[in-house]
């Protein structure tokens, strides 16, 4: 009976993060359905050449399960994903999200040197005067984020960013943890939002 309760005691303090490595996936599949379903907008190995469309290659598996179940449930709006997201069963998303995180990012290049130098300050140390948070500090500093909690960065289309980062600052998208983003989105101006952006898709 002891034992019992230690165990129930341990599955009752692991943090999401720590279950969520014991979920099976099916790469295979995921493949299957990337190239079926997801393809046109992310390309098949989750480096689309489109810059409206998020680079998915590399990102964190547990992070692309949260954002297709957002669609799915309607917490994220987007007329397109929340059409596909309602096809795809729990395990497609796991699926395809793991066959995505096993992908090799390509490289980012920032095309606009002062932008970048402005981004790079606001990413690694913020802006006490205006309150914003320094990027760094969730998404680390290479900018490779921290599975199940915030998404990889580094190398993410500028344009991607951008969207996003308004759609926080004019709570058009909402599914962010605890209102994080919002908050922080809401503080930057639209040239604090373009040097980030250039900043992450040219980090190295």
């Amino acid at each position: 009976m002891k034992d019992l309760r230690a165990i129930v005691l341990l599955v009752t303090v692991l943090s999401t993060p720590a279950l969520a490595q014991g979920v099976k996936t099916d790469l295979a599949k995921g493949q299957s359905i990337a190239a079926g379903v997801c393809a046109a907008c992310h390309g098949t190995d989750g480096n689309g050449p489109l810059p409206a469309n998020p680079v998915l290659a590399g990102q964190h598996r547990e992070y692309i399960t949260k954002q297709l179940r957002d669609y799915k449930a309607g917490g994220r709006q987007n007329a397109i994903m929340n059409g596909i997201a309602a096809g795809l069963s729990e395990q497609d998303m796991r699926d395809v999200a793991a066959y995505y995180q096993a992908q090799k990012p390509h490289q980012g290049t920032a095309h606009d040197a002062k932008l970048t130098i402005a981004g790079q300050k606001l990413y690694r140390g913020g802006d006490s005067g205006d309150s914003i948070a320094a990027c760094s500090g969730c998404h680390s500093p290479s900018g490779a984020g921290i599975p199940a909690q915030y998404p990889r960065l580094k190398g993410q289309h500028a344009d991607y960013t951008i969207a996003q980062l308004k759609a926080f600052r004019a709570g058009e998208r909402a599914n962010d943890e605890n209102g994080m983003m919002r908050g922080v989105a809401a503080r930057m101006t639209d040239q604090d939002i373009a040097a980030v952006a250039q900043y992450v898709q040219g980090l190295k």
